[in-house]
C-alpha cells in the first residue's frame, strides 16, 4: 500500500462494500441531528433578524416581536405537517424535486433542484460564517481572518462526511443534543424566572434605539405593514433545513417514511419551542438589538455607545441573564451555540450529495456526482459542496448580515412547487381510490398541502418584496444559472445517446483494415507490438517510422533489414522535426483514399512502477493518442510492455488484495490460509 493509500485510509477509514450499505442508514436519534441541526440551529439567528428589522423603528416597534414570532411558527408547523405528507407519498429521498417532477413537469423539476442547490450552498456559506464570527468574538487571533478560518470549517466538515454519513451523524449527535439540552434549559429556567418575577434585566436593556433614517417619523397603517413583513420574512429564515428531512428519507432505518416522518415531527415542536421562547425570553428582558453595522444607533443616556461597544447576540445575552451568577452555565449556552451553527452545514452536507446523486440519475448534473465513494457517500457531490460554499464564503468575507440576504429565496421556491404538486398528486389519487377511508386520508393530506402553500406563497412574495434590492436578486440569478446549466447538461446527454443508439448501419463491416505498428526503435516493445499486429490479420500491415535524424535513421533501416521481419518500414521524413504531425497526416490520407475502411495504429508503450518513471516514459504516445482519438475512422491499440519496475506496482496490488481488514474474518471474507476471499 502506498503513502497516498495509506492517507486516505487513515482519512476516511477502510472501504465498504455496495452490500454493507445497511449499515449505514440512521436510526431516528442519529437522524435527527443529522438532518435537523440546520433548521434548529436557525434559532440562533432567526430571533436576532426579527430584533434588527424591528428595531428600524425604534424600541416601541419590539412590541410586535412576539406576534411576528407566532406568525413564523404557524407557517413552520404547516410547512413540517406539509411535509409529513410528502415523505410518506414519495420515499425514495427525491423530495421537492421528485413532487415537482412526477407532478408539474420537467421544468418545475428542475426549477425546484436549481433552488435547492442555491438554498444548500447558502446553508453552509451563513452557517459556518456564523460559527466563525461566533469564534472570532471569543478568540481575538481569529478576527478579521473569519473568512479564512470559516474555510477551514468547511474542509474539515467535508472530510467528516466523506468518511460517510453514519460515522458524521455519530460524531455529530453529541454537540446537537446538548444544544437543545442546553437552550430549551435556559428557556425553561428563563420561563420560570418569569412567572416567579425574578427574570433579570438584559445587559443592553438601559439603551434606547434611535430609528432609522425614514423611519424616524410616527409609522403609517403601511409602513408598519412593511416593517412587519421585512421582519416576517427575516424570521422565516428559521423555516431553512425543513426540507432536508425529505431529501433524506433513503438514510433511514425502515420503516423509512414513518421514521422520516416522526422525526419531522420531532423537529417542528423542538424549534417552535426554541424559537418562541428566545423571542419571548429578549422581550421581556428588554434586549436591545440593532444591524451590526448600526451600532451607533444604539443609545446610553441619549448619547450613541462607544464604537468599539461588543453587541452580544440575543441568546448571549439572554444566558447571561438567566444564568447570572453561574458562569458556567453562560459559558456552555455560547459555547455551544457557535458549535451547532458550525454543524448546521452538515445538514447540507447530507442534503446536497443525495440531491446532486438523483440530479446525475436523471442526467441533469454530471454522472460523477451519482457515484459513492469508499465509504457509501456520494463523494464528489461533498467535495462540490464544499468548494461552492468557500468560493462563497471568500467572495462575501464571511459577513452573515450580507449573506443572509441571499438566503430562504430558493428554498421557499422549492417550498411553494412542492406544495402544488403534492396537491395535484392527491387529487390525482383520490381519482383512482373508491375505498371510503382512504379517501378521507387523501383528502385530510391535500387540505394540509393546501394549507401549506397558501402560507409559503404569501411568504415567498413577502419575501421576494422586501429582499429583493438587499441581495435576493443575486440568489435568483444563481438559480437561473443552475436551471439553464442543468438544461444544458441533460440536451448533451440526450444528445450524446441518441447518437450512439445502435442501427442497422453498425452491422456493416469495414470493408479493409490498414494496420500501422509505431516504430521508434527495434526493440522488444516494437517486436511484441508487430507480432501482435500480425496476428490480428488486417488486409494490409506496415511499420511507420518519423525520421527526424539521418543518423538513426539510417541505424534503423540497417536493423530492419537485418532483422527480416517480414514486414515492410515506412519512413515518414519530418524535416520540422514533428512526431505526432507526421502520422496524423499519414492515417488521414490512408482514410480518405478507402472511406469505408479503417486504419488501426498499434503504439508499443512501457509499463512501469514508479509514479517518477511516467514523466520519463510515453509522453509522445499520450500526445499522440490524444491527437488520433479525434480522427474518424482510425483506431488507437496501446500494447503494454512490463518494464521490471513494474513488478512493484503488481506486488502492492497484491499485498492490497492479501490485507486482512478488521471484521473480514467475521463476515467471512478469509480463507483458512489468511487470504482475501474476492467476490
Amino acid at each position: 500500500m502506498g503513502v497516498g493509500d495509506v492517507s486516505k485510509r487513515i482519512l476516511l477509514g477502510r472501504k465498504l462494500r455496495s452490500s454493507q450499505i445497511g449499515e449505514t442508514l440512521l436510526p431516528k436519534r442519529i437522524a435527527l441531528p443529522v438532518f435537523a441541526s440546520d433548521a434548529l440551529s436557525s434559532v440562533a439567528y432567526a430571533p436576532d433578524e426579527v430584533f434588527i428589522m424591528l428595531s428600524l423603528a425604534g424600541v416601541s416597534a419590539y412590541a410586535w416581536s412576539w406576534k411576528v414570532g407566532i406568525a413564523v411558527a404557524l407557517v413552520l408547523a404547516a410547512v413540517v405537517m406539509s411535509y409529513r405528507q410528502t415523505v410518506h407519498a414519495y420515499p425514495s429521498g427525491g423530495g421537492d424535486y421528485e413532487v415537482a417532477t412526477v407532478n408539474l413537469g420537467q421544468t418545475a423539476g428542475i426549477t425546484v433542484g436549481s433552488a435547492l442547490l442555491v438554498d444548500y450552498v447558502l446553508t453552509v456559506a451563513v452557517s459556518i460564517s456564523s460559527g466563525a464570527q461566533y469564534a472570532a468574538s471569543a478568540i481575538p487571533a481569529i478576527s478579521g481572518h473569519e473568512a479564512t478560518f470559516a474555510s477551514a470549517l468547511v474542509l474539515g466538515l467535508m472530510a467528516m462526511n466523506l468518511r460517510g454519513i453514519r460515522e458524521s451523524g455519530t460524531l455529530f449527535a453529541v454537540p446537537t443534543y446538548a444544544f437543545m439540552v442546553a437552550l430549551l434549559g435556559m428557556c425553561l429556567l428563563g420561563l420560570y424566572q418569569l412567572a416567579t418575577g425574578s427574570l433579570p434585566d438584559a445587559e443592553s436593556a438601559d439603551l434606547t434605539i434611535a430609528p432609522a433614517p425614514d423611519w424616524d417619523e410616527p409609522l403609517t397603517t403601511l409602513g408598519l405593514l412593511v416593517l412587519l413583513a421585512r421582519a416576517f420574512s427575516s424570521g422565516c429564515a428559521a423555516l431553512t433545513g425543513v426540507e432536508a428531512i425529505s431529501n433524506g428519507v433513503p438514510a433511514f432505518r425502515r420503516p423509512k417514511s414513518r421514521n422520516a416522518a416522526t422525526t419531522l415531527l420531532m423537529l417542528g415542536m423542538i424549534a417552535v419551542t426554541m424559537m418562541i421562547s428566545v423571542i419571548v425570553l429578549a422581550r421581556q428582558m428588554g434586549v436591545r438589538y440593532v444591524d451590526p453595522h448600526d451600532v451607533d444607533r444604539l443609545l446610553r443616556d441619549g448619547e450613541p455607545v462607544p464604537a468599539d461597544y461588543d453587541q452580544h447576540t440575543l441568546i448571549a445575552q439572554i444566558a447571561d441573564g438567566v444564568f447570572h451568577g453561574f458562569p458556567p452555565g453562560f459559558y456552555l449556552v455560547v459555547t455551544i451555540t457557535g458549535v451547532i451553527l458550525v454543524l448546521a452545514a452538515n445538514t447540507a452536507f447530507n442534503g446536497f450529495p443525495v440531491l446532486g446523486s438523483i440530479l446525475a440519475k436523471d442526467g441533469y448534473m454530471p454522472r460523477a456526482l451519482g457515484s459513492r465513494g469508499d465509504r457509501l457517500a456520494y463523494s464528489n457531490g461533498i467535495v462540490f459542496l464544499a468548494l461552492m460554499a468557500i468560493a462563497l464564503i471568500l467572495a462575501f468575507d464571511a459577513q452573515v448580515t450580507r449573506l443572509i440576504q441571499l438566503y430562504i429565496v430558493g428554498v421557499f421556491v422549492s417550498f411553494n412547487l412542492s406544495q402544488l404538486g403534492m396537491i395535484r398528486h392527491w387529487t390525482r389519487a383520490l381519482k383512482q381510490t373508491r375505498d371510503a377511508v382512504e379517501r378521507r386520508r387523501m383528502q385530510r393530506s391535500r387540505v394540509i398541502n393546501a394549507v401549506g402553500l397558501a402560507f409559503t406563497a404569501v411568504v415567498l412574495v413577502i419575501v421576494l418584496i422586501t429582499k429583493f434590492l438587499e441581495g435576493a436578486w443575486i440568489t435568483i440569478l444563481a438559480m437561473g444559472f443552475f436551471f439553464v446549466v442543468m438544461k444544458a447538461i441533460r440536451t448533451h446527454y440526450d444528445r450524446v445517446n441518441a447518437e450512439l443508439a445502435a442501427d442497422e448501419e453498425d452491422k456493416v463491416l469495414p470493408t479493409r483494415v490498414h494496420a500501422i505498428v509505431l516504430v521508434s526503435k527495434l526493440h522488444k516493445p516494437t517486436l511484441r507490438a508487430l507480432a501482435y499486429a500480425k496476428a490480428s490479420r488486417p488486409n494490409v500491415l506496415e511499420a511507420v517510422y518519423v525520421a527526424a535524424d539521418d543518423r538513426a535513421t539510417n541505424k534503423l533501416l540497417d536493423e530492419w533489414e537485418e532483422r527480416n521481419t517480414g514486414i515492410p518500414l515506412k519512413v515518414l521524413h519530418s524535416p520540422y522535426r514533428e512526431l505526432v504531425k507526421p502520422i496524423i497526416d499519414y492515417t488521414t490520407e490512408i482514410r480518405r483514399a478507402n472511406p469505408r475502411g479503417v486504419v488501426a495504429v498499434y503504439i508499443p508503450e512501457y509499463v512501469v512502477g514508479r509514479w517518477w518513471e511516467q514523466l520519463l516514459h510515453n509522453q509522445t504516445a499520450l500526445r499522440l493518442k490524444g491527437r488520433l482519438l479525434f480522427s474518424p475512422g482510425v483506431m488507437v491499440i496501446s500494447v503494454p510492455f512490463q518494464l521490471r519496475s513494474s513488478e512493484l506496482a503488481r506486488d502492492r496490488q497484491e499485498r492490497e488484495l492479501d490485507r486482512v481488514m478488521a471484521g473480514d474474518l467475521r463476515r467471512g471474507n478469509v480463507r483458512s490460509n489468511g487470504r482475501q476471499i474476492q467476490r
